[in-house]
């Protein structure tokens, strides 16, 4: 599954997960009865963002999906699974599903997925040199999680905290408000998240 900008199209043919993503934020609109101008004020996208996202036009970027999941209620990982079937007890690193954010350079594997009855989850993700992913507030405030630096250089900003983690470096927080990802470079950066819900 590939993201795309904000406000651009997708401009080929249309990715199957994409198209199942598009029909769950739909989905989880209709659930709790809000029009996408509630949506809207309760997200901080525009109207027109997300009823293109919810139709499929375009393919949601990180940032998008961040304010979502925090207005849903959900990780990330946890709103991906909804719409790629049912992660098995083995998870094959053929079968791992992988998104990429081509707006932001932002590369993310679903190692091991969320599943029923399970509280941690664990993520690998990859920033381009130069790469800036912010989000603004938690899917889950009190959400454990866990940083684990595997190659490269990573600026990790918690709060009001920045955090500068070389390979082998490692930051664990509960997450409560904005957090902001950065490459520096040369280099990029891979990590393992760890993601523990409340």
């Amino acid at each position: 599954m590939r993201g795309a900008a904000e406000e651009g199209g997708n401009g080929g043919e249309r990715d199957p997960v994409d198209a199942r993503l598009a029909g769950r934020l739909a989905e989880l609109r209709a659930e709790r009865g809000w029009s996408l101008d509630e949506l809207a004020r309760r997200s901080g996208v525009s109207r027109s963002t997300l009823s293109r996202s919810e139709r499929g036009e375009i393919s949601p970027t990180t940032a998008l999906l961040g304010k979502l999941c925090a207005v849903y209620g959900r990780t990330m990982s946890r709103l991906l699974s909804e719409v790629e079937g049912e992660p098995a007890q083995v998870v094959r690193a053929a079968d791992q599903s992988v998104w990429t954010d081509d707006a932001t350079g932002f590369v993310r594997r679903s190692v091991s997925p969320p599943h029923a009855g399970l509280r941690a989850e664990v993520v690998e993700a990859r920033l381009a040199a130069g790469a800036d992913v912010s989000y603004e507030r938690p899917p889950m405030p009190g959400m454990e999680q866990h940083i684990w630096v595997l190659d490269g250089t990573l600026v990790l900003t918690v709060g009001d905290e920045t955090h500068e983690l070389g390979a082998g470096d490692c930051l664990r927080f509960r997450l409560r408000g904005p957090t902001r990802f950065r490459c520096p470079g040369p280099d990029p950066v891979r990590y393992a998240v760890v993601v523990v819900l409340p």
